[in-house]
Order: structure tokens, then sequence, then C-alpha cells
């Protein structure tokens, strides 16, 4: 299997490629999945790995790193809001969608030894996969992450390097790291075996209703939920499975938006944004490295940025802890946005928002 840089077209394999091609361009995989049909899902597997017909894995090492992440509920908030609980997964976010592939590639590789950047959930689903793998970890979070992600990191045994300022800070630090010291880099945003996993987000919701809902709301920081969900759309499109696409409502932090303004700007790059406190820290990326892809395909089908206005975000999260769902800051983030779409554009009817952290984790 190879990479295909994502700027100029090189292809090298996956088994010794760097973090990013020569011309600092990002990967993409050579991988063409066959149509989709569930037939061709394994009802034996209780897991997202049901779906790895339709998925870039280079062998069976997934078997022995898999924790059940996937087969989250779908449930049901009112007449016109269905909610995805993927908060109900082994390190109580999303992430370990994406985390538990991209481990199993570098079981399948070898590595003994990772890091990343991450503003807590990534690097608390990397941190936990790693130790399933045996390989040995080091996470890299920018100061002001909650304490709580801070001790799941280190409770897998990895080490969780607190650094201060920014996110983006944060993750240049930790590259600068990885390149000084040869380490790999399992980044949620550089590696795209990551978006292998999450795009099982949607193969699972059609599994689930038969159908994809009319509207999707998606928080995109860098990215790694929405480029996932964009993959198995187009997929299932291609597979004459879907007659329409699905709005696609994508979140940004009203103190952190460079992919919004990007959009309204009409850029083919993020725009230039100085990053503000936000209580939706996993949203909160002010240069996204895959920046570029995302508005390419937000404007190819037509998704909507839209802010989640800071002052609703605890309101939001108070409604949903009254209806039973005790979710992250950043995941409240995504129903004070679905509100303000509404307030902007109408009423969103049959629309799937992703309760994608717990609220246990940030607690601050």
């Amino acid at each position: 299997m190879n990479y295909v840089c994502t700027a100029c077209g090189r292809q090298v394999s996956v088994s010794g490629a760097g973090s990013k091609c020569a011309c600092g361009g990002l990967w993409e995989l050579e991988f063409d999945p066959p149509a989709f049909s569930l037939d061709a899902v394994d009802k034996n597997e209780w897991n997202m790995f049901r779906y790895r017909r339709f998925m870039a894995l280079e062998d069976e090492s997934w078997r022995g790193i898999t924790l059940g992440e996937g087969m989250t509920p779908v449930i049901r908030l009112d007449e016109h809001v269905l909610l995805k609980m993927d908060y109900l997964m082994p390190t109580l976010s999303y992430k370990d969608r994406g985390a538990a592939v991209l481990m199993a590639h570098c079981k399948s590789l070898g590595i003994d030894r990772v890091v990343q950047d991450s503003s807590g959930n990534a690097g608390n689903s990397i941190a936990a996969y790693a130790a399933r793998a045996g390989i040995a970890c080091e996470i890299f979070v920018p100061e002001g992450t909650s304490p709580k992600k801070i001790s799941m990191i280190r409770a897998h045994g990895a080490v969780c390097t607190i650094v201060p300022g920014s996110r983006d800070h944060c993750a240049q630090v930790c590259r600068e790291k990885m390149e000084k010291e040869g380490i790999f880099y399992a980044s949620h945003v550089y590696n795209p075996f990551f978006y292998e996993g999450t795009k099982t987000y949607v193969y699972e919701v059609f599994e689930q209703l038969g159908r994809i809902p009319r509207h999707l709301v998606i928080p995109v920081g860098n990215g790694t939920l929405f480029l996932g969900v964009m993959k198995a759309l187009s997929h299932l499109q291609e597979s004459g499975l879907l007659d329409r696409m699905p709005q696609i409502i994508a979140v940004q932090s009203e103190a952190c938006d460079p992919l919004l303004k990007g959009a309204e700007q009409g850029l083919d790059v993020p725009a230039a944004v100085s990053p503000g406190p936000t209580m939706a820290e996993g949203i909160a990326i002010g240069e996204p490295m895959r920046g570029k892809e995302i508005l390419s395909l937000a404007k190819k089908y037509g998704a909507r940025f839209v802010h989640a206005p800071e002052n609703r975000i605890l309101q939001a999260r108070e409604f949903l802890a009254e209806k039973g769902v005790y979710c992250e800051h950043t995941t409240a983030a995504n129903y004070a946005a679905y509100l303000h779409y509404c307030e902007c554009f109408g009423e969103a009817d049959d629309c799937l928002i992703t309760m994608c952290g717990a609220g246990l984790k940030s607690d601050h």
C-alpha cells in the first residue's frame, strides 16, 4: 500500500515513509474500497472492524488492538434531532475510531515508540491503544488541557508533556522532537490511517438507520471527523446508496474560526486568525494542517460552517445533561451551533449531532 502526496502526487510505500512528503505535502492513502454493501459487513464483529472490507488495513493486527470501539447507539433527543453517542467508547471519545486503526498500522510496522500532540482526547486515545499494542508513547498537550484528560493519558503509561502556549505551538514542539529524534509521529492530523477509522462513523449510522439523516453536525478543528465523514459519504454516494448528500453543518469555535472565515472570504486556505480562549478546546485549532483539503471538500459538497456561540455552550451542556446526556464542553458546542444554525437558516429537521466526548473528562 502506498501514500500519495496531496501536494505533488509523489507515491511512497507506507512502510518507509516519513510523516509528510519531502515537498511538505501531507499524505493520503492510495486505497480504492469496493462498493459499499451491508452484505459485506461482518456481523460477527461487534466493533467498527465489522467494516474492515472497506478500510485500508494491511493485516490482522487490529485483532490484538481493538478495545471494542464503535457500535455506539443513536438516540432521539426530540422530533428534529438524533444524537450519535460516540462518547460511549473505551476512552470516552470518538477519537478511538482513528486511534485503533493508526496503532494497528504501527503494530504491523513494528514501531516501538510514538509521539503525538493533542488537546486531550486524541492523545488519550493514542495512549490507550499504544499501551494495548505495547508501544512506548509520549503525548504533548497545551497548557489549560483538562486535568482529567492528562490523568487518563498518564494512567495508560504514556508520558504527558504539558506545553505552554497555544494548541498550535504544542503541535510545533511535538513535531520538532519527532524530527530531531526520528520518532514515529502518530498524528491524528498527519497520518491518513486515522481517517480510515473515523469514516466508520458514517458506515455505522447507515447500518443502524438504513439511511443518512438530512443534516449532520460535525465539529471541525483539525477536521479528523469531518474528513472521515466526507470520505465515507462520497463512498456511499459512489456505491449508489445515497440519492442526495446530507447538509453538513461544520462547527467552529467563535474564538478560533480559520475555516469559517476562509470559507466566508472565498479562500482556498484557512484565514489567518488569532485564537482566543474558548470552552470548545477540542476544536481550537488556529492553523489546521489539512485546512486546504477541508475547505475544498466543504465547497464541493456545500457544507456550511457555523459558529458555536461561546456564551451558549454552558447552556447547551446543561440542557443536554437535563436530558440525561452528560457531555464535555466541545461536544455541547455542537448542540449550541445547531441551535445557532436553525436561527440563521431555519429549522434543520432530521439532524444527527455527534456526542463526541464525555462530560467527566472536562469538568473544569
